[in-house]
């Protein structure tokens, strides 16, 4: 098997900034320069602690964690300070006692860019700094329409579309957080049978931050008299990688879940866990430029320019630099 992911690997050496930005309005972070922000800053996680974050095929150590998430981590910590103290000011100028509302973080990014692996280790690390803020992680595969639906609408084969979310729960949830709702519920998805798990949720309780994770979080309303959820985030970010990369990626992934998750008799995709290297590489090329690559390039691509920061990676998975949008 390593000798196929060799053979199919895409062998890619761009260098080239993300497209579609206006240089001008970014701030561009060297790696180097970048870990350099935070030199002091004491690493709070432990090698064991890092590989439980990572996702399959991601590229996560000690080092990466140190030189990028630790110094994003304490970024949002400014941001999320700076954003508590402006509204305990405005309540004092407004003579009002309204409670401090949850800071919402947005990550965007495509399938197989690792914007899981980036959600799961800020989270770990925002819980760690002074004061020990509480932190909830939300992913909205959860508000991804059930199977049924979908099949029911004709559009299975757009899962991961923004019309395959139930896009008006998503949106109640996220402004019931930024309400300052003392509870607010989330559905829960598994990717083991690929579906929402019915009667199942999650209750949150007013944390200090939510990050909300997903492939097309950063997408502007399609209507002028409508909110998107991308308005109502304090901080966002997109996983940036080029395409061909992120085809290997989703290669060199499907080959590892075929002879793991995918052996799970009770795994939606069990039908391939029995196909030979080259057929499991065809069938995943297949569903990367049938559905992944043009989600990629019609929905979620065009969004980068709405993150605040953009993580732009490597050919490795490795970080290269950083561009933060000036304020």
């Amino acid at each position: 098997m390593r000798a196929a992911r060799a053979r199919y690997a895409l062998a890619v050496t761009s260098d080239a900034v993300p497209t579609g930005l206006a240089p001008s309005l970014y701030a561009c972070f060297e790696r180097e320069d970048w870990a350099a922000r935070a030199p002091r800053i004491p690493m709070p996680l432990t090698a064991d602690e890092i590989a439980r974050v990572r996702s399959l095929g991601d590229r996560l150590d000690l080092r990466e964690v140190a030189e990028v998430y630790l110094p994003l981590s304490r970024l949002l910590s400014i941001h999320a300070a700076a954003a508590r103290s402006l509204g305990d000011r405005a309540n004092a100028f407004l003579q009002r006692a309204e409670p401090p509302t949850p800071f919402v973080v947005g990550i965007a990014g495509s399938v197989a860019a690792g914007k899981s692996t980036v959600a799961r280790v800020l989270t770990e690390l925002v819980r760690r700094w002074p004061g020990l803020p509480s932190v909830e992680l939300v992913s909205t595969d959860g508000f991804l329409l059930p199977n049924a639906e979908l099949e029911r609408r004709g559009i299975m084969h757009r899962k991961g579309f923004p019309e395959s979310y139930d896009r008006r729960a998503l949106l109640e949830f996220v402004s019931d957080l930024k309400a300052g709702a003392p509870e607010v519920r989330a559905p829960v998805y598994s990717h083991l049978v690929y579906d929402r798990v019915p009667d199942q949720e999650r209750i949150i309780r007013r944390p200090d931050m939510v990050i909300v994770e997903g492939l097309n979080v950063l997408q502007p309303s399609s209507r002028a008299d409508e909110r998107a959820v991308s308005d109502l985030f304090d901080f966002s970010i997109y996983v940036h990688a080029d395409p061909d990369d992120l085809e290997r990626w989703y290669i060199e992934r499907w080959l590892t879940l075929r002879d793991t998750a995918f052996a799970d008799p009770s795994s939606y995709f069990h039908r391939y866990a029995g196909l030979t290297d080259a057929q499991a590489v065809e069938r995943a090329r297949e569903l990367w430029r049938g559905i992944n690559l043009p989600n990629l390039r019609e929905n979620i691509l065009p969004t980068q320019h709405r993150a605040r920061l953009i993580i732009d990676k490597r050919a490795d998975h490795a970080a290269r630099r950083m561009l933060l949008r000036k304020l």
